[in-house]
Formats: C-alpha cells, sequence, structure tokens
C-alpha cells in the first residue's frame, strides 16, 4: 500500500543562500517539493574552524541540557578541516555544560594531544579515531551514555520502523554485539568502526550509543533522535506489540527523514534555543580559528 503522503517529495537540497519553500513538483502534478536551507559553507579555513568548534560547543550544551550525558562519560568529536587525521574532543572530566570553545583538545590518530593541556579520555581516543579513520565522510561522532540508549542496548536488538522517526535508522544502524567492559583496546576500537561500516549508527550492547554525521548537527540530532527511538520503543513494546511500518514505506520515508540535510536541519531548533540561554556559547574569537601546529 502507497504512504499517505506519496504526494509529498523527499528533501530537496537548495542552492546556497535558498530559503526554505514549499512548491508544486512541476514535473509530477499533484506532488510538492520540500526546498531545504544547505549548511554554510567558508571561504577560509580559519572560519570553518571556528564555526566547528562553535557547533561542537553547542552539541555538548544540548546534550547536557536534554540529559544524555552520564557523569565523565560520553565523547563528542569533529574532525579539523584544515588537517582531516586530527579531530576536535572535549576534556576527559569535564561536564558537558561547562565545556567552551577554548576547552576542547585537538588530538591525532596516534592518540598525541596536538593542542590543549587537558587530559584526553582513553576511550574517546580509542572509538573516535577508529571512526574517524574508517569514514573519511563521518566529520563527526557521538557517543555518550545515554538512559534509554543504554538500556535498549541491553536488549541486543534493532531499532524497528514502528515510527516515523525511527524511519531515520531503517537500514542504517548496525548492532555492536557483546560486551568486553570499558573500551581501552584500539582492537575493539577498530572492530565498533568496522560493524559501524557505512551506516549512521551504532547500537552497543550494553553500553550505549554512537552516531556520525557529516556535520555536527546531524550527528548530534542522530543522537537525539537514536535516543528518543529506543525511548518509543521501550514504551510500545512494554505496552504490547508494536505494528512495524512496511518495509516499502520505511524505505521511502527513510530517504525523506533520513537523510544528511534532514539530520542538519532538524538540529537547528536545538542550537537557537542553546545560544539563546547560554549566549556564551557563541564566545569564539579569531584565535579559536587559527591553528600553528
Amino acid at each position: 500500500m502507497a504512504s499517505d503522503n506519496s504526494n509529498i517529495k523527499a528533501f530537496q537540497e537548495s542552492a546556497a543562500g535558498e530559503k526554505i519553500a514549499f512548491t508544486k513538483d512541476a514535473s509530477h502534478p499533484g506532488r510538492f517539493v520540500f526546498t531545504m536551507p544547505q549548511p554554510p559553507t567558508f571561504t577560509n579555513v580559519e572560519d570553518e574552524r571556528r564555526h566547528l568548534k562553535q557547533r561542537l560547543v553547542a552539541a555538548y550544551r544540548v546534550f547536557s541540557k536534554l540529559g544524555l550525558d552520564e557523569g565523565i562519560a560520553g565523547h563528542l568529536t569533529c574532525r579539523d578541516p584544515e588537517y582531516p587525521d586530527l579531530f576536535w574532543v572535549n576534556p576527559f572530566g569535564k561536564s558537558f555544560s561547562c565545556i567552551t570553545a577554548k576547552d576542547l583538545l585537538l588530538v591525532d590518530h596516534s592518540g598525541n594531544v596536538v593542542k590543549g593541556n587537558s587530559p584526553l579520555n582513553a576511550a574517546a581516543f580509542v572509538i573516535h579515531s577508529k571512526i574517524h579513520a574508517a569514514r573519511p565522510d563521518a566529520v563527526a561522532a557521538c557517543h555518550s551514555h545515554s538512559l534509554h540508549g543504554k538500556a535498549f542496548s541491553s536488549l541486543a536488538k534493532p531499532i524497528l520502523p514502528i515510527t516515523q522517526d525511527a524511519c531515520m535508522f531503517y537500514n542504517d544502524h548496525a548492532l555492536f554485539p557483546g560486551f568486553n567492559g570499558v573500551v581501552a583496546d584500539e582492537a575493539e576500537g577498530e572492530r565498533m568502526a568496522e560493524t559501524l561500516a557505512g551506516h549512521k549508527a551504532l547500537i552497543l550492547q550494553n553500553h550505549g550509543l554512537l552516531t556520525v554525521g557529516g556535520s555536527v548537527d546531524e550527528a548530534a540530532f542522530w543522537f537525539i533522535a537514536l535516543d528518543r527511538s529506543c525511548q518509543a520503543q521501550l514504551l510500545a513494546e512494554s505496552a504490547g506489540t508494536p505494528i512495524c511500518i512496511s518495509d516499502e514505506v520505511a524505505r521511502d520515508s527513510h530517504r525523506t527523514v533520513g537523510s544528511a540535510i534532514s539530520g542538519w536541519f532538524n538540529f537547528q531548533p536545538y542550537y537557537e534555543r542553546i545560544i539563546r540561554e547560554q549566549p556564551d556559547i557563541l564566545d569564539v574569537d579569531e584565535e579559536d580559528g587559527k591553528l600553528v601546529l
């Protein structure tokens, strides 16, 4: 059976500077096209670095606001735009709610802290270095021990397409089986990267969730949405046997709600709210864009 929204076409990427639009599809009478805004582009690497670090800080603050952090556990990273073999990460032991751009550490794939004086979380290096190395398209990666994510991970099963939002992850996430203790072995990080493969998300059994994206915004939103999809499935299955969306409709929905531009755009309301409530996130100066190695 065709979906009820079969007349609505998947998000169409817009040209730079183009605003949101909802128009008729001239080539398909009766159908409509969403034209979505695009992520910003930059003419120099310093501006891009400042932007990435600011968004990473905003993501930490949003995670804290939503209760997705847990003590000293969790790490969000983004690849440096000039040196793709280096990534920015939070210092070990600092609250997500307090992280600023100047707190961020720059780390290489050998575990060396290239910039910054704070301690590095060994698990952050082991997991994220292997993810970034295996996935050149992954600008950002998010991992935290969120409540619903770690509860769901203990079931060792995938997210089912029981809601429109769950379709973001239809055939686009994997389960990392087993739990071998706190991740401190590079081989474990390599196995995680292999299991993730080309997907956007990983459920780490008895551990938590991990997501990646082509921008900080995208990776952060996928994590938020995945944790909530875990919560929705836990609730639905506790009440009965949820009815799954058909493969055809789930696949079609994934092309829309699971697209990279959808992930990026969905994070914008969170960003808008957090910078209004915590404007110090915007305190990123010219020095934060410079990098001399």
